[in-house]
């Protein structure tokens, strides 16, 4: 039987070789993208499973659904076992101690001695393999898997290069009283559910389109190994960009319901008691958040039963939100990607697929890191623009829109797009506000609510007056308004 001395000694040995495997790891060059995601589900695998060695030294990979949800933790189940074996609750360690210094150390010795040649008398055949063996075949592996496929991408996704939402596209078309658009234009559109009118998703094949699009986001962001992981995103609002309670009471009353409403909290309340309630949730899962702060349904009650639907169907797309931020970059690469397959004949498409198959074997060739200090955005041949050119596109200059929830764009170009995307069409919403062309360039609350205000009373100004209006002419053929007519009636002028 194996020594808690013994047993300390393995459960270190294990953890710091699981340490230095992932530290390799995480430095090991990756020069394309299978080779960065190849990577990811490898550091999962070291960190996650407990047997994955034993099929590493049969030089086989388990398959990915036997890897994602793994019984134990190996790293965390060495951890644990350590924690326990100091404590020493049964007292064994300091019993084993205490005969290993005692005034019979040479017997206790001789006696182990005699333990382990008596045990592989009787077990010759046995042959141990030292745990160094283990993280060698792996690093033998990692070295020799730049053409090993970890994951299951379909040929449109591209290997995490691309989203295929073919499938979800379709269901959306079965929508009832949804208008009928092709797949580049959904590409566009799909996290624009706010235009969509509410009495068209109360029904159950809205919802359930909804389900299938986050269920192809979660399965694609696993697979992906997406690093910006997304843990509860029901809440329309990031609270990452805020730093205090009074940022978020800035947002004004409609904003702040919005969002405690997505996370089903109770939505009542002054400003500050929303603010400070909403507050209360940052960096919280949902079972970290008081309970208290829970809305109460009615039962019985057909207008709170419906209420709860809306409710769950606006958190379902607060988290397509979500994700649709998440998966920005691989969205647009997506959309440019079906508009070149769409500008080509099908031998074109042929020669381009065995194009770009050559490319990624070149590219997963290259060994070269690119020297990018500044952190340049890439161009079309994969290395850094020019920093002139950079700098003449203004991605140098930041800018803030409060009405996105202080969200900031690189560049003029960006700054500009996004009064016309979702983000800051959902944020005029809740302000009451339409995203007309008056609001261009407005990204302060204060002042789009003051310019509303004004083109309201403009508005109102240029509405028909019937008493300042509408003329009448007296017995003597003067022409008079009606108010001034009524007067002069009343007096008996006329």
């Amino acid at each position: 039987m194996e020594s808690i001395i013994e047993q300390q000694r393995r459960y270190h040995e294990e953890r710091e070789r699981l340490e230095d495997a992932m530290v390799k790891e995480m430095l090991a060059k990756k020069c394309s993208n299978r080779e960065q995601i190849n990577s990811d589900h490898r550091l999962k695998y070291l960190f996650d499973v407990s047997s994955i060695f034993k099929n590493l030294i049969k030089n086989k990979w388990l398959p990915l659904n036997d890897l994602i949800a793994p019984k134990s933790r190996r790293y965390m189940e060495c951890t644990k076992a350590l924690i326990d074996s100091y404590e020493d609750k049964e007292g064994m360690r300091k019993e084993e101690i205490n005969s290993m210094s005692g005034c019979n150390e040479f017997s206790e010795f001789y006696a182990r001695l005699r333990n382990i040649k008596e045990y592989y008398k009787k077990h010759q055949n046995e042959i141990s393999i030292p745990m160094s063996v283990e993280y060698e075949e792996f690093n033998r592996l990692r070295e020799n898997s730049s053409d090993v496929n970890l994951v299951d991408f379909t040929d449109e996704e591209g290997y995490g290069k691309f989203l295929d939402l073919n499938d979800c596209f379709v269901k959306y078309l079965n929508l009832k009283g949804i208008e009928k658009i092709d797949y580049l234009t959904y590409l566009t559109v799909f996290d624009r559910l706010f235009e969509i009118p509410k009495d068209k998703k109360l029904n159950t094949e809205y919802r359930s389109y909804l389900e299938s699009l986050l269920e192809y986001f979660e399965d694609y962001c696993a697979r992906k190994e997406t690093s910006s992981a997304l843990t509860h995103s029901g809440a329309h609002l990031d609270l990452s960009a805020f730093s205090s309670w009074e940022e978020l009471a800035s947002l004004g009353l409609d904003r702040l319901k919005s969002a405690l409403m997505a996370l089903g909290l109770k939505c009542g309340g002054n400003l500050e008691e929303r603010a400070k309630r909403l507050w209360s949730t940052k960096n919280k899962s949902l079972d970290e958040i008081d309970p208290s702060l829970y809305a109460k349904a009615k039962t019985g009650n057909m207008k709170s039963k419906q209420t709860e639907k809306q409710k769950e169907i606006a958190a379902l797309e607060a988290q397509v939100y979500r994700f649709s931020e998440l998966l920005s970059e691989q969205r647009q690469a997506t959309k440019e990607n079906v508009q070149r397959k769409q500008a080509r004949t099908a031998g074109e498409r042929e020669e381009s697929d065995e194009e770009v198959s050559e490319s990624e074997s070149e590219e997963e060739q290259e060994t070269e890191v690119i020297y990018n200090p500044k952190n340049l955005p890439l161009g079309w041949d994969g290395k850094p623009i020019p920093y002139w050119l950079y700098k003449l596109h203004g991605l140098n200059i930041t800018y803030t829109c409060e009405i996105c929830g202080n969200a900031t764009y690189k560049g003029p170009k960006a700054f500009q797009r996004h009064f016309a995307e979702w983000r800051h069409a959902h944020g005029m919403r809740c302000l009451g506000i339409p995203n007309t062309a008056h609001f261009a360039n407005v990204t302060h609350i204060e002042d789009a609510l003051k310019l509303w205000q004004k083109l309201k009373e403009e508005k109102q100004k240029e509405k028909f007056q019937p008493a300042n209006e509408e003329e009448y002419e007296d017995t003597e053929g003067r022409v008079v308004n009606k108010k001034t007519y009524e007067d002069l009636k009343r007096q008996g002028l006329l």
